[in-house]
Order: C-alpha cells, then sequence, then structure tokens
C-alpha cells in the first residue's frame, strides 16, 4: 500500500521544514514540496507534525518480580505505546542464573512472538557469567541483542559483582556492545532497609529514604570507572538525582564515553508522592526512587546540556490492587516499578516544548532520533528520510489531552500521572507504512510488530 502524507511540518532532530511523505510498503521513498505521486491513501496533515515514531528503549514487558509478572504483556504494552506515539521499543530478556543467554533469548522471543503490535529490539540482562559464557556475549551481538544490562542493586537476584561486570565491560571491548549499567549500591541499600523494617519502618516513604541518591552517585562513579579500566562506554540507566548526574557529567568532561538516560517520573514526579495516604504512595515505588522536587530541574538541566541524552520510560507495571498490595505490611515486598510507557511524548513535550525548556528538535533527538542512534537502530528508524522506515506520528500540537487510567490503554488499575493536562497528542501513528492509529482509532493487530536485530554500538555520540 502506498501513502502520501501531504502539507506536514516535518521536525526531525537536525530540520523543521514543510513537505510531503511518499511511502510505499514499509519505506519512505520520497520527501518533497507538492510531490506529483497518486496514492492508495493521502493523509492531510496541515496544522500538524511530522515526527519520527518514538523509541523506547527501557521497558520490562511481561517481567516476572518479586513472586508476581508485570500487568503489560508484549500485546497490551505495544498497543499502549502505540497510542503514545512509540513504534518501537527494546525490552529486557533476563538470563536466569547457571544458564546461557541464548535460553533467555528464546524465552523473550516466544513472549513477543504472535503478540508485539510494533517492532521491538531485546537487551540482555547478565546475572550469570563465569568465562565459560563469556562467548555467550559474542553469540548475543552476532543476534542483533547488542547491549547488556547489569545490576549494581538488588542482592541475591540480580545483582553482579565488579568483576563480573569488569569481564562483561572488556568483552564488550571485542565484540561492540554496550553495557547499560542499573547503578546503585546495592549492599549498602541492603544494610538500611533491614535497619529500617527492624525498626518497623514499613510505610511506601521507606522505599526512597532507604535508597539515598548518594548510593547512586557512588555506583554510577564505579560503573565509569570501570569502563575509563575497560576502555569502553558505558550507558547509565534510569538515572534520578543531581548527585548521580555530576558524576556523568565529570565523565564527559574528561572525554569519557559515557551516557545517560532519565525517565519521565523524575522530571515529574516527587518523593512526596511515596507520602500518600492509604497506601498510595505504593503505586510510586520503583527503583531508583523518586527524589526531592528540586532535582527535576537539574535532570532538565542535564537534557539541555546533553549530559542526559535519552529519555525512556522504564515501563514496568503493577497493578495496585492484588499487586502492589503484596506490601501493604512492608514495603520491601511491594513489587518496584510504574506504568508509563503510553505518556513519555506527552509528558516531554508538555514539559519541555510547551514549557520552553527543550526544543522541538532536542524532543524528537532525545526520545527517537538518539535512542536509535545509541542501540543499532539508524537510520532505519528515528529519522524521517528516503530509506527509513516509514515509522511516522502525526502530532496535533493543539490536542488537549488528561492524562487518566479511565483514558489510557495500558493494563494497569492506575495512572502515575493521574489528571495531569497535557497540550499536544499523537493523533495517527504509521509502523513501517502501516496506519496503527488513525485520528485516535486503533487499526493495527497483535504480532505484526517485527524483532528487530541491532548493530554494534558505534560510540559516536557526546
Amino acid at each position: 500500500m502506498s501513502i502520501l502524507i501531504q502539507n506536514a511540518r516535518i521536525i526531525t532532530a537536525e530540520q523543521d521544514y514543510k513537505a510531503d511523505i511518499y511511502i510505499e510498503r514499509e519505506t519512505i521513498t520520497a520527501i518533497g514540496a507538492n510531490l506529483p505521486m497518486k496514492a492508495d491513501r493521502t493523509i492531510d496533515a496541515a496544522g500538524k507534525l511530522a515526527i519520527p515514531g518514538g523509541i523506547d528503549v527501557h521497558t520490562h514487558l511481561d517481567m516476572p518480580f518479586g513472586g508476581t509478572v508485570s500487568s503489560d504483556g508484549f500485546v497490551t504494552g505495544t498497543r499502549a505505546a502505540a497510542f503514545g506515539g512509540t513504534t518501537t521499543l527494546v525490552d529486557f530478556a533476563i538470563q536466569s542464573k547457571g544458564t546461557k543467554m541464548r535460553e533467555a533469548l528464546d524465552l523473550w522471543w516466544k513472549k513477543a512472538e504472535g503478540k508485539a503490535c510494533i517492532d521491538y529490539g531485546l537487551h540482555m540482562i547478565v546475572t550469570d557469567l563465569p568465562d565459560a559464557h563469556l562467548e555467550d556475549m559474542n553469540d548475543m551481538v552476532r543476534s542483533g541483542v547488542s547491549s547488556f544490562k547489569l545490576f549494581m542493586a538488588y542482592p541475591g537476584v540480580l545483582m553482579v559483582d565488579d568483576a563480573t561486570i569488569f569481564k562483561a565491560m572488556r568483552k564488550t571491548a571485542e565484540n561492540g556492545g554496550l553495557i547499560c549499567m542499573h547503578a546503585e549500591n546495592g549492599s549498602a541499600i541492603d544494610v538500611i532497609v533491614k535497619k529500617a523494617v527492624a525498626e518497623g519502618k514499613r510505610a511506601p516513604i521507606y522505599h526512597a529514604l532507604t535508597r539515598p541518591t548518594t548510593a547512586e552517585a557512588e555506583a554510577v562513579n564505579r560503573a565509569i570507572a570501570l569502563a575509563e579500566m575497560a576502555g569502553v562506554p558505558v550507558y547509565i540507566v534510569h538515572l534520578s538525582s543531581h548527585d548521580a548526574l555530576q558524576k556523568v557529567a565529570e565523565a564527559r568532561d574528561r572525554g569519557l564515553l559515557t551516557y545517560a538516560e532519565t525517565c519521565p517520573q523524575y522530571l515529574f514526579l516527587s518523593i512526596e508522592d511515596l507520602e500518600r495516604p492509604n497506601f498510595e504512595g505504593a503505586k510510586f515505588v520503583f527503583t531508583p526512587p523518586l527524589r526531592e522536587k528540586w532535582h527535576q530541574d537539574k535532570l532538565w538541566d542535564g537534557l539541555k546540556t546533553n549530559n542526559l541524552q535519552v529519555v525512556s520510560t522504564d515501563h514496568c507495571p503493577f497493578c495496585f490492587k492484588e499487586q502492589k498490595e503484596m506490601g501493604r505490611d512492608d514495603f520491601t515486598k511491594i513489587p518496584n516499578g510504574g506504568p508509563g510507557i503510553e505518556n513519555r511524548l506527552q509528558l516531554l513535550f508538555e514539559g519541555g516544548v510547551n514549557k520552553k525548556r527543550i526544543s522541538l528538535n532536542r524532543w524528537v533527538e532525545i526520545t527517537s532520533t538518539t535512542p536509535a542512534k545509541m542501540f543499532g537502530l539508524y537510520p532505519r528508524k528515528g529519522s524521517i528520510a528516503v530509506g527509513s522506515h516509514a515509522d511516522i506520528v502525526i502530532w496535533d500540537p493543539n490536542a488537549e489531552h488528561v492524562i487518566s487510567v479511565k483514558t489510557h490503554h495500558m493494563r494497569v488499575d492506575y495512572s502515575m500521572f493521574e489528571g495531569f493536562k497535557v497540550k499536544g497528542n499523537a493523533e495517527s501513528v504509521l509502523s513501517r507504512g502501516e496506519v496503527i492509529i488513525d485520528k485516535g482509532t486503533w487499526r493495527g493487530r497483535a504480532g505484526r510488530g517485527q524483532f528487530l536485530k541491532r548493530d554494534a554500538f558505534a560510540g559516536a555520540w557526546r
């Protein structure tokens, strides 16, 4: 099927101009003023923006955690992402201890096969790396899984020691992979948590009070030092605090290939949300935790100065009823995670573009183009250019919307951003040339999303 998008104001990371876009099958084949082509369908985008589909490189769909499983699987999660203007995501396969990474990859392929509504890639979470399994990392890169997440937190579950991190980093120096670090000092935090519980401090607020910003900053600094010793880049996931951001900025000032993402929750929510009465604070239990409100401005500054390059969601929803309530009497038993896959572009447009904190180009850069470049998808994804996949969002900058559980498409019984008023929303969404959201109506189907083999990290973005 051919599609002609007319009268569009095209916004990319570098450009802002008016033109028509012609699409044949899955690909953009022509861009120009007043294109003469006839198409099977014409979309009039007058007064709207045409942007590359959003790319969320940090999601957890159908993920086991704390005795339960995240409430969005690959059908509902990818469908909700599309409604929010995201056309590609990169989820996490989790290696079980004592197993090979290929087993985890096969399992996550089965979770997504026949279900994903948009295109997806996978990172590999490494929990066990004896020398005999180092070759697994090369196998993953050859399979298009070119990034690896390691944890400095969650001792006894996901956390690995510095030697394992260093070995993994040295291996990526050979195969071109990228190490993604969950950076918190899990061992110290564990001591603080046990003391708090013993003292009867069990409300949701203590999830934040037992995970200080210094524990994040120390781990970020240690991850950067290990990467420097290994001579490789490092990517810090879900950075939440000014203390941690300073460590990233210092490393980048020294010329190190250090990168970091933050998430909407850290830009718009604060530790005060964990103090909501009637256990409502449990809705905001995720890791790293929410910080004092003043950190928000520091993170926005990080986005302006490019010390933060990406905004992802860390979407890992658990229903308040039945799941979050597992920890009603003990914050350590509250499943860690929150929903946000549908709201990323809306929030960043409202809080960033409309509030004049970032430009339109920067909005596209941090939500689509840089994620595509960092994670081996560019120029297939993250751009509106001839030859790129026709992943295009027709964005109405004047559409007013109230974020609410009543209207969202995520399979979770609350919204972290309930009642937030935003101006600007996805009107229509194309994924590889197929209109999957048509003026707010779902036209896609489960299983149409394709697994994306990603290229190795290129290391060209600073």
